[in-house]
């Protein structure tokens, strides 16, 4: 089993910038790929980006690309969302999600066996 806890959410305004962090426990020899979703009101949970074992492979959702970055600490076992230019569509729950065993960064969520509790975000206009 693998836990996931992320941080970093929180309130700001348009064209400001946050950094989430999602710190991962457990079986962390497990760990390969490791991803970020977002569930906007009333709509489904989507992927955002994702970021292979090594970090040399890194993709994201288009709406995000060029504001975005993701990176990973392997020796702490955390990968961190930076988030820049935010606008108020940002506006999520955030989650983490970790994909054992598999190298491929997939976009969908039955491709992820373990998931964080969400942190929020929230841009304001």
């Amino acid at each position: 089993q693998v836990q996931l806890v992320e941080s970093g959410g929180g309130l700001v305004q348009a064209g400001g910038s946050l950094r989430l962090s999602c710190a991962a426990s457990g079986r962390t020899d497990s760990i390969y790929v490791m991803a970020w979703f977002r569930r906007a009101p009333g709509q489904e949970r989507d992927f955002v980006g994702g970021i292979n074992l090594s970090g040399e492979r890194i993709y994201y959702t288009d709406s995000v690309k060029g504001r975005f970055t993701i990176s990973r600490d392997n020796a702490k076992n955390t990968v961190f969302l930076q988030m820049n230019s935010l606008k108020p569509e940002d506006t999520a729950v955030y989650y983490c999600a970790v994909r054992p065993y598999s190298d491929y960064v997939g976009r969908q969520m039955d491709e992820y066996d373990y998931w964080g509790q969400g942190t929020q975000v929230t841009v304001s206009s």
